[in-house]
């Protein structure tokens, strides 16, 4: 059956989860739009509930599961941008804590304070996925990893990565545990350049906000450490940041 109603509820129940933040937490599932980001969902082992795709748009291989054909005005309500392939799916999220977590003896980890814009965790979750980041934190998080945003700007890197949430005393309390070296990223003099820190061994580099940057809570926690630059300019876009930080971890790793 064709649904071709705004009015349908299945319908009424995507809009709802692709926009109420707390909707979507409650009901422990959220939305994939895109060809290339359900297939990493799939491939990565997340649960498919059910899929909307409308034929004339569509031009992949059905996936297994449920599925609701719509008309193209249902999919262009329900499609959260432009050309998405004619595909969204809904999945079971996942809720892993922090603790679950085995570091390898070389484990680097970005950890990120604060976060706010769904955009940025986006970029960061490409940047640490390209760089074979072990592990992304989300320290104090105040946007979710299955926010449409974060899903869309991490290309559904998301789903390939070890993502976890946490407050600021249960990272600390991990980090210490696992024998990491924490370098954090305060503006100071004390700081040391990036290019000296030893990735080799086990890392994990903190990052605030880009209004107000790392809070007090990790002051003497760690190594100050910063990026050198060469021009006038003496901070960086945080996504940017992370992938300069994320590039140089690998590149000592494959020496």
């Amino acid at each position: 059956m064709l649904i071709e109603s705004f009015q349908n509820e299945k319908i009424k129940n995507v809009t709802k989860l692709l926009t109420d933040n707390r909707f979507r937490k409650k009901s422990k599932v959220f939305v994939v739009e895109g060809q290339q980001e359900n297939e990493r969902a799939m491939q990565y082992d997340f649960e498919p509930l059910e899929f909307f795709i409308c034929e004339n748009i569509f031009k992949g291989t059905l996936p297994n599961g449920r599925i609701h054909y719509v008309s193209e005005k249902v999919y262009e309500k329900i499609a959260y941008r432009g050309s998405s392939e004619g595909i969204i799916g809904i999945y079971n999220a996942k809720e892993t804590p922090l603790s679950s977590f085995v570091p390898k003896e070389n484990s680097t980890v970005i950890i990120v304070e604060g976060v706010e814009k769904p955009g940025n965790l986006g970029a960061i979750l490409r940047s640490c996925e390209a760089f074979g980041i072990d592990a992304l934190i989300v320290a104090e998080g105040k946007t979710d990893f299955y926010n449409p945003n974060v899903i869309r700007s991490s290309v559904g890197c998301l789903f390939g990565m070890e993502v976890y949430q946490a407050e600021n005393e249960e990272t600390l309390e991990f980090l210490q545990k696992n024998s990491f070296n924490i370098y954090t990223t305060l503006m100071d003099e004390s700081a040391e350049d990036l290019y000296k820190r030893d990735f080799t061994q086990r890392s994990a580099v903190l990052f605030g906000t880009e209004h107000s940057g790392l809070s007090d809570f990790w002051i003497g926690k760690g190594k100050n450490t910063l990026i050198p630059m060469a021009g006038s300019i003496d901070s960086l876009n945080l996504s940017n940041a992370v992938a300069i930080t994320c590039y140089e971890s690998l590149k000592q790793k494959k020496g």
